[in-house]
């Protein structure tokens, strides 16, 4: 660690440390990506080779300091490349959500007015195409992938590796205004401009500086022992913040190997190979992955899913105190270690998890019991609170500090106030410039004095200090009671089960709650194979009678969990319909990194929630959707409501003693 906190000294920019890593880790590997079933391998030297060529080429193409490049396609080192370069010559680069439809990109790329774009693929290609006689500052498009592009009009597209060509052939006579833009870069200049998900309205381009993104890299990197050594799997989408401080703002302060998968089929397989150091993960890839784990167990032999309960039970009552250093007796330890042997280990190297030292999830609440699943096999799985306006970093967990009802204390150099109303604010090094061309939405969130307004809703613990979220701002309100309303904390236990999918909780201003529940396709699909149930559709598995018997088990487990709780007692849900579709993005039902568009869901389906509380059996509906290639459709449905089974409230027991 000395030693990079030597030679970051003064470096200021991504590309500066890019160069101090060409210097001191010129034969490390800084990329590896796999192509073809093989992993191809770059070093920092050869990185920073690679990466001059496309800044001359960008050049040579015509990028100008302040100009836009935008960036589009999965997880390559080509395209994390491609923003380093861009802020070589002094341009700003803007990733975007490859799973975007053509229409929501044509606004991220109107609204930054993006001259130059830089696409991973035909698919990516063509939405730009689509949408191109919209963008009237758009002038050329670079392409990586160049199968099926042979026959497109090349006048303003370019191949990636064209390009670079361009740019070597051009560096005597460019390397001098390369180098003058380079020198020109500090602290202040902007180092990426990020749009949020949007789940209130259009999304919001968010200016991060070197300094945001450099700082919060170093006190992150620092805070968690992380070293030039590590390996991460770089999947998720590169328009996140999450990726950005990890894949790139984390990876060029420690000097660390990025590991790019090569398809997100063959992600899982890629994870195992790589064996990462350090992951990041959102609740829903760990949720995805203990639905495949425990749907394998189903169909593993007696003796090997006898096997597999009994030490699973046994981790969950010591591998966490274990795992933090708190004392636990010898025979249990023995026994721990047996469950190592024969259960928790190879699990973990199926998983892939078998080498992480540090893991984190963040960008939702994860359910408890998930957590802690996770951290009783012995992975130092840990939460983190952030927003892209933060630079990721609010709140973290120390290493035996790590609880699941709670997002840990203020990261290294945060400040965090609660406000009158319970909203939490926070001004940080990694406090955000600016909305781009939005000075109305930036006045309304971040104050003169730097106090940012997280739109969440938490309180800190007399005691351990430690920050616990209670749901968003909004979407906290009363029961007609009275009594506390947060959905977001009966949703999570509710996807905490492999065949729940997704849960949305209805009953602010309401005398009891309701709920829509998405089923996991995978996990009943599995079960109705086993079952010899056969079904056409996923609107006909929805609402199969045992499926639906199945769920409102849950829920009633669910009630008896939250009935415990005083303060969300009232929380708990009296009936629920299992949807005919599952919420999607591209039907405006969520945003891209997963997160339900409450409102946007209350309005469309006002009909189904109308029928939960007004006694009705049964409910029928017409959905608009949107296929793949964009077309619309509908789908007609009449959904079963169930009743659900409510526990007496333990605030009752507590008033009686």
């Amino acid at each position: 660690m000395a030693q990079m906190q030597m030679g970051a000294e003064g470096k200021q920019s991504l590309p500066a440390l890019l160069q101090r890593n060409a210097a001191q880790f010129a034969n490390a590997p800084a990329y590896r990506e796999k192509e073809f079933g093989i992993w191809q391998c770059w070093t920092w030297a050869e990185t920073a080779k690679e990466i001059e060529a496309l800044a001359l080429g960008l050049i040579n193409l015509g990028v100008n300091e302040g100009d836009f490049v935008a960036i589009i396609g999965r997880n390559r080192p080509y395209l994390y490349w491609s923003m380093v370069a861009a802020q070589a010559v002094g341009a700003v680069p803007v990733p975007l959500y490859q799973d975007a439809v053509a229409e929501e990109m044509a606004y991220v790329l109107g609204h930054c007015g993006a001259r130059f774009v830089i696409v991973g693929d035909q698919e990516q290609a063509d939405k730009v195409i689509e949408i191109q006689d919209q963008l009237h500052q758009f002038e050329h498009m670079i392409y990586l992938d160049p199968r099926g592009m042979r026959k497109y009009d090349h006048t303003q597209l370019h191949q990636f590796s064209h390009i670079q060509d361009q740019g070597r052939a051009a560096r005597d006579e460019l390397t001098g205004e390369l180098a003058a833009r380079q020198n020109k870069l500090n602290y202040d200049s902007t180092c990426v401009m990020l749009y949020t998900s949007g789940t209130t309205g259009k999304p919001k381009g968010v200016v991060l500086s070197n300094r945001n993104v450099i700082e919060s890299a170093k006190n992150s990197a620092e805070f968690d022992k992380l070293t030039q050594n590590e390996n991460i799997l770089s999947y998720l989408p590169m328009a996140w913040v999450g990726d950005f401080i990890f894949s790139v703002g984390q990876a060029y302060w420690c000097g660390f190997c990025v590991n790019c998968p090569e398809s997100a089929d063959t992600m899982m397989t890629d994870l195992r190979e790589i064996g990462p150091t350090y992951f990041f993960a959102p609740p829903r890839v760990f949720e995805g992955q203990l639905t495949n784990v425990m749907i394998r167990m189903e169909d593993a032999s007696t003796l090997k899913r006898k096997m597999f309960h009994h030490f699973l039970a046994h981790a969950k009552e010591v591998g966490g105190k274990i795992l933090d250093g708190k004392p636990v007796g010898m025979m249990d330890r023995l026994k721990y270690a047996l469950g190592n042997a024969l259960v928790y280990g190879p699990l973990k190297d199926t998983l892939g998890y078998g080498r992480i030292r540090v893991g984190y999830t963040a960008g939702e609440a994860i359910g408890p019991e998930i957590f802690d699943f996770y951290r009783s096999l012995g992975i130092n799985l840990k939460q983190l609170y952030g927003q892209t306006e933060a630079t990721v970093f609010i709140t973290v967990q120390p290493d035996g500090e790590v609880r699941a009802d709670t997002v840990g204390v203020p990261a290294p150099e945060v400040e965090i106030k609660i406000g009158d109303n319970g909203e939490i604010y926070y001004r940080s090094p990694g406090t955000f410039v600016e909305y781009f061309n939005n000075p109305e939405s930036t006045a309304s969130t971040k104050d003169a004095e730097g106090w940012v307004a997280t739109g969440d809703a938490g309180f800190f613990e007399e005691g351990s200090g430690h920050l616990r979220i209670i749901d968003r701002a909004k979407d906290v309100g009363k029961m007609a009671d009275g009594s506390m309303f947060a959905p977001k904390y009966v949703e999570n236990k509710l996807k905490f089960y492999p065949d729940i999918l997704e849960a949305v909780l209805f009953g602010n201003g309401r005398d009891r709650c309701v709920a829509f529940i998405n089923i996991d396709l995978t996990a009943v699909g599995n079960w109705a194979e086993r079952n010899n149930i056969a079904y056409a559709s996923y609107q006909e598995l929805a609402g199969h009678p045992k499926v639906l018997e199945t769920i409102r088990s849950h829920v009633t487990q669910v009630n008896k969990s939250v009935a415990e709780d005083p303060m969300l007692s009232g929380c708990q849900i009296h009936r629920f319909v299992v949807l005919h579709k599952e919420l999607d993005a591209d039907d405006g039902e969520m945003t891209r990194t997963r997160k339900v568009r409450r409102r946007i869901v209350e309005e469309k389906f006002d009909d189904i929630i109308t029928a939960l509380y007004d006694g009705s059996e049964k409910v029928s509906t017409v959905t608009e959707v949107t296929y793949e290639d964009g077309r619309k459709g509908s789908i007609k449905a009449t959904l079963t409501i169930v009743d659900a089974e409510v526990k007496p409230a333990a605030v009752h027991k507590v008033a009686a003693e």
